[in-house]
């Protein structure tokens, strides 16, 4: 089944470069539109796969990478929009320079502020018209309405967030620092990179995170997870040069296979309690926990095994639906909004079945018309920014 949504997710993005007309590498710093494009495609899937599994005891979510190994949409996320980011800020560069950078990405990480501020609002609302308690807690948003004072002021400072945002406040944290990272990795791409995997295994010794109110801490730890950011950027700008050819060289895409299908084993396992007796119990000692919040080094791996597999189909230009296709481009295109949207929605579905007792089959289509949903939202998007470059500003 991995290799399967990997084969899909290929020749999807492969119809990417047959349909726009794109250049034969994937990535090519000299064709900024070609890239983008394909990255929002890996962006858009990444936010469909997000909304599923957001759904509570979906079974549409194993037809996302939840159930196939360790890791799952949002390390795709990560490390895609790290990519996007570099592209963007580094196009800006080029033509404004680097004042232009600091205010674009500075613009951005205001943006993401915003709109996890307003997500939160909207949550809030969503479980006041639901009109159950239940639904307060299990969205973290009981503790707003007995203290809203003290959990506004907190949201204020990202250390309060309701169930799914957690993902924004690291957005708004690493886009107002990416003019430092750009800089930092076009002058020393590789040095840059050091440091980044440096700060994350001292996550994984030490245990450093930022603090969350009432208690805990940030659920992605910004530490970890800043990694990927940084490894996407540097795959941009340095890494396609030196890994390139190493990674389409078949004993490497053999040893992700092989790592991709154990990690699949091991996490079936965890649904099928039948297969746990096939699984040696010193081993599984050896690996849990998988870590999430701190981004385990066993997820980091199953990552990047799975962005080979998935570059290789793609290398291949094996041809694909170039409906399902723009959709997944609108999606990526509008990232954040589909993000937003799609939380609120998934919380939707979640309060629908719960009235209804949904089945199997209302589960499934509630999981693809809310992908349609999104499409269907990320073209209003679109037309709605076209339409407003036309108009004159009025005010």
């Amino acid at each position: 089944m991995p290799f399967l949504i990997s084969f899909i997710v290929g020749k999807i993005v492969s119809k990417a470069i047959d349909d726009w007309g794109l250049c034969e590498r994937l990535i090519l710093m000299s064709n900024f539109v070609a890239r983008e494009t394909q990255l929002d495609v890996y962006r858009g899937i990444a936010l469909w796969f997000v909304f599923v599994d957001h759904i509570p005891n979906n079974p549409a979510s194993w037809l996302t990478l939840r159930y196939y190994g360790f890791s799952d949409a949002t390390e795709v996320f990560m490390f895609v929009s790290g990519m996007t980011c570099a592209v963007a800020y580094h196009k800006i560069q080029k033509r404004e320079g680097w004042c232009a950078v600091v205010s674009h990405a500075v613009g951005r990480s205001w943006e993401i502020y915003c709109a996890f501020l307003l997500l939160i609002l909207a949550c809030i609302v969503s479980v006041h018209l639901a009109g159950a308690d239940r639904f307060a807690d299990q969205m973290n948003i009981q503790i707003f309405m007995n203290d809203p004072g003290a959990a506004l002021s907190q949201a204020l400072i990202l250390q309060y967030r309701s169930v799914n945002t957690d993902v924004l406040p690291n957005f708004v944290v690493y886009h107002a620092l990416f003019a430092g990272l750009l800089w930092s990795l076009l002058k020393a791409p590789n040095l840059t990179l050091a440091g980044s995997f440096a700060i994350y295994f001292s996550v994984q010794i030490f245990g450093w995170n930022l603090p969350q109110w009432p208690s805990g801490q940030w659920y992605f730890n910004p530490f970890a997870w800043q990694v990927l950011v940084v490894f996407g950027a540097w795959w941009v700008i340095e890494g396609r040069h030196r890994l390139s050819r190493i990674l389409m060289k078949r004993e490497v895409t053999v040893i992700a296979a092989i790592y991709l299908l154990l990690s699949t084993i091991i996490t079936v396992s965890w649904h099928i309690p039948a297969l746990d007796r096939f699984l040696p119990n010193s081993a599984m000692q050896w690996i849990y926990p998988i870590d999430k919040p701190n981004l385990d080094v066993l997820r980091l791996l199953h990552f990047i095994a799975l962005a080979v597999i998935v570059s290789r189909i793609a290398m291949a230009r094996i041809r694909s639906a170039s409906t399902l296709l723009r959709g997944a481009i609108l999606c990526g295109e509008n990232s954040l909004e589909v993000y937003c949207g799609g939380v609120l929605l998934a919380f939707g579905c979640q309060v629908l079945l719960e009235r209804i007792d949904g089945g199997l089959a209302m589960r499934i289509a509630m999981s693809v018309g809310g992908v349609l949903l999104l499409i269907g939202f990320a073209n209003l998007l679109t037309y709605v920014r076209i339409q407003r470059q036309r108009q004159p500003k009025l005010f």
